[in-house]
C-alpha cells in the first residue's frame, strides 16, 4: 500500500473517499500489531496443546522410561491459572529443588495424574488457609508449594510435594487414601483423587506414598517409584 501510494499519489475521488471511510492510516498501523498478537497467541496455544499432550501421553499408553521432571513441569503449566494472583487471592509460589534423576519406567500419563491430584489438593489447602488468616499474615507468610526430587538409590526415586497450608490431623491422614473420603464441603470434592493416586503409585507402579502433616503445619506427600518395573 505504501509503494502504491508513493507511485500513484493522486487517486480517483471514489478511491480517496473509500480510503477515508476505512481509515487506511489506522489500518496500516494496526494490522502489523494484530498479526503480531495473533502470532504470539498461536504460539501460546501450541505450547498448551503440546503440554496437554505431554501430560496425558495418550500416544504412549505403554509403560516406558520417561523424564519425571517434564511431567511435573507439564502439570504446573496446566495449573498455572490456579497459581497466579487474583483479586483477593495471593499468588502461590512454587519452589523447585530437582535432583539429577534417571528416566523412570512408568505409565507417564497416570503418573502425571498423580502430580495433578496432589498439587490440586495443595492449592485447595492453601486457599483454605488464606481464608482463615488476615492480609497481614498472608504477606508475612506467603503461600508456597515446594517440590523436591531425590534419587534414593540406583533403582528408586522419590518426589516430595509440600505445602504450608492448613495441615491435617492424624485422624484425617489415616483416611485420606480411602475412596470417597473428603474434607471439602459437599459438592466440592469427590473423595476419589487421592484414592486413585494411591492405586496408581502402589498398585500400578509398585511404589509407596505417604503423607506427613499436622494442623497448622502444612502437609507433605512423599512418593517413591522404582526406576524399573519388574516384569
Amino acid at each position: 500500500i505504501n509503494i502504491y501510494q508513493n507511485v500513484y499519489p493522486n487517486v480517483a475521488p471514489e478511491i480517496e473517499e473509500f480510503l477515508d471511510n476505512i481509515d487506511i492510516e489506522f489500518i496500516k498501523e494496526d494490522i502489523p500489531k494484530t498479526l503480531s498478537s495473533m502470532k504470539i497467541g498461536t504460539q501460546r496455544i501450541r505450547e498448551i496443546v503440546l503440554t496437554l499432550r505431554n501430560f496425558s501421553r495418550l500416544d504412549e499408553a505403554d509403560m516406558k522410561p520417561v523424564n519425571i521432571h517434564q511431567g511435573i513441569e507439564s502439570t504446573l503449566l496446566i495449573l498455572q491459572s490456579r497459581l497466579q494472583a487474583k483479586p483477593g487471592k495471593p499468588a502461590i509460589e512454587i519452589i523447585k529443588n530437582y535432583s539429577e534423576l534417571p528416566n523412570v519406567e512408568c505409565y507417564a500419563g497416570q503418573l502425571n495424574q498423580v502430580f495433578m491430584n496432589i498439587l490440586n489438593n495443595a492449592i485447595d489447602a492453601l486457599e483454605r488457609s488464606n481464608h482463615e488468616t488476615t492480609a497481614e499474615e498472608i504477606k508475612s507468610d506467603c503461600s508456597a508449594i515446594a517440590i523436591r526430587t531425590q534419587l534414593v538409590n540406583p533403582d528408586l526415586v522419590a518426589i516430595f510435594i509440600r505445602d504450608n497450608g492448613v495441615g491435617m490431623s492424624d485422624s484425617v491422614i489415616q483416611k485420606i487414601f480411602d475412596p470417597f473420603f473428603t474434607t471439602k464441603p459437599v459438592g466440592q470434592g469427590t473423595g476419589l483423587g487421592l484414592s486413585i493416586t494411591y492405586q496408581i503409585v502402589v498398585d500400578k507402579h509398585h511404589g509407596t506414598i505417604e503423607c506427613i502433616s499436622a494442623p497448622g503445619q502444612g502437609a507433605e506427600f512423599i512418593i517413591q517409584i522404582p526406576c524399573r518395573q519388574k516384569r
